[in-house]
């Protein structure tokens, strides 16, 4: 049987309090910084710099209790890692851009490069919980170090900032700790050869019926998993950093320690109150209650 992870959730919860979006501190800068197109997702158009017609003079939206039932689904997905709050009260100390308009464009390009950033603060602080990391530690600590020193930086720093080449090298630490911790479930497993199908990195799972199937200690890595049937399905210890869930079915399915799952990838996926989700993430507000 594939025991559930022991790290400690109280001290991993407390390094990702600044990593959790916190409107009442952000200017909306997602509401302003961020294009989107008229789709499934969003009722209209809107250009990048450009403010949605629903922001208020607070920064507040105006809908947001029914952004789903007028077409603005993709605004309950999303989730900037605390990085609006970092640019409004740190990178630009509290001065919003309505108040300095000459920062404005500014602020608006230095937003997504702080996103980028807070979310490999997520997944390196997740990769130093796990205790099959504990041998490359160091050069894990490393990293989050100068990932949080990067986020310091100021506006002008971090415009020009190859955030590129740091998620990069990040990013191959992070290999290391999918494959160390995967590997340990896997010996952990009875033997399955022959039994159980194992799926590579961006494998396209579109609309694939994984009801009640046993993807435990998968490798899932930016697999397409949009409007999979994943219902019932144990994803304990399988690698899902940059899954797309857009859609797909997690009633009764079991996430409770997938390595790399993030609030964002909840948000766009369905589920009920038996969908299993890490301690650190919580079910959305359109999950069934069934």
């Amino acid at each position: 049987m594939l025991e559930n992870n022991n790290f400690s959730e109280v001290t991993t919860a407390g390094k990702r309090l600044h990593m959790q979006g916190d409107c009442e501190n952000c200017f909306g800068l997602c509401c302003v910084a961020l294009p989107y197109a008229a789709s499934t997702d969003f009722a209209n158009h809107k250009d990048a710099g450009q403010p949605c017609t629903n922001l208020q003079a607070d920064f507040r939206c105006g809908v947001h209790t029914q952004l789903r039932q007028i077409g603005f689904r993709g605004c309950t997905v999303y989730d900037c890692f605390g990085a609006g709050q970092k640019v409004s009260q740190h990178t630009f100390g509290g001065t919003d851009w309505r108040k300095a308009p000459d920062t404005a464009q500014q602020m608006f390009e230095v937003f997504p490069l702080m996103r980028q950033l807070h979310e490999l603060l997520w997944y390196l602080t997740e990769a130093l919980q796990w205790p099959s990391t504990e041998e490359i530690h160091g050069e894990l600590s490393a990293l989050l170090a100068e990932t949080e020193r990067l986020t310091n930086l100021d506006p002008d720093s971090l415009a020009n900032l190859d955030v590129a080449a740091h998620r990069a090298a990040v990013n191959a630490h992070l290999l290391q700790t999918s494959e160390r911790v995967r590997e340990e479930a896997l010996q952990a497993l009875p033997t399955t050869k022959g039994r159980r199908k194992t799926y590579g990195r961006g494998a396209d799972l579109i609309g694939a019926n994984l009801k009640g199937a046993d993807l435990r200690a998968s490798n899932l890595r930016g697999a397409y998993l949009i409007a999979a049937d994943l219902r019932g399905a144990d994803l304990r210890k399988a690698d899902l950093i940059g899954a797309d869930f857009r859609d797909a079915d997690l009633r009764g399915a079991d996430l409770s320690d997938s390595l790399f799952l993030t609030q964002f990838q909840v948000n766009a996926a369905k589920g009920d109150r038996h969908t299993k989700l890490p301690a650190h993430l919580t079910h959305p507000a359109h999950f069934s209650s069934e």
